[in-house]
C-alpha cells in the first residue's frame, strides 16, 4: 500500500549487518555476538543469528535450525570461557513469547552471579506459559528425528 509506514527496522538485524556502532565480540557467516546493553550478570552476552528469525517459536525440528542453535550456544560458551574463566557457573537460554524483548532470536549467555541477584527472575522458566528456556532444552525440542539411512 503506497504511503503506508514501514515497520521500524529490527535493531538486531542492524547489528548483524554491522550497520550499527555496537562492538562485536564475535562475527561469522551465521551469528554475531555482543554485550547486552543492560547486563544482568557478571558477564552477559547476546548471540544472534545473522538471518532474521523472530523467536524460538519460529524454529522447527530440522537440521538447519538445530545446527544454528547449537552453533549459537557453542559461540556463547567459547566467549564466556575465554572472558570469564573464573566464573563458577554459566547459563544459556532464550526468552519465549510473550517475554522476549526484541523480536529477533537471541541467546542470553551469562557468567553468574546475576547482578543484582533479583535479576534472575527475568530468566526463569514458566513451564507451559513460556518464560525462559535453557538452550539445552530448546535443542532437545528441535532435534531432528533420526532417520535410518542404512
Amino acid at each position: 500500500m503506497a504511503g503506508a509506514p514501514l515497520p521500524p527496522p529490527c535493531v538486531f538485524c542492524q547489528i548483524a549487518r554491522k550497520s550499527s556502532s555496537t562492538p562485536l565480540l564475535h562475527s561469522d557467516d551465521k551469528v554475531v555476538a555482543f554485550q547486552d546493553i543492560k547486563p544482568a550478570a557478571f558477564r552477559h552476552y547476546l548471540v544472534i543469528p545473522v538471518e532474521h528469525i523472530p523467536t524460538v517459536k519460529d524454529l522447527r525440528r530440522r537440521s538447519e535450525d538445530y545446527s544454528l542453535v547449537l552453533h549459537t550456544l557453542n559461540v556463547g560458551q567459547t566467549l564466556l570461557r575465554k572472558d570469564a574463566p573464573e566464573a563458577e557457573q554459566f547459563r544459556f537460554g532464550f526468552h519465549q513469547p510473550p517475554f522476549n524483548s526484541v523480536n529477533h532470536l537471541h541467546l542470553h549467555c551469562f557468567a553468574l552471579p546475576f547482578i543484582p541477584r533479583w535479576k534472575h527472575i527475568k530468566y526463569i522458566s514458566l513451564g507451559p506459559l513460556g518464560g525462559f528456556i535453557e538452550a539445552e532444552k530448546l535443542l532437545e525440542k528441535i532435534k531432528p528425528l533420526s532417520t535410518n539411512t542404512s
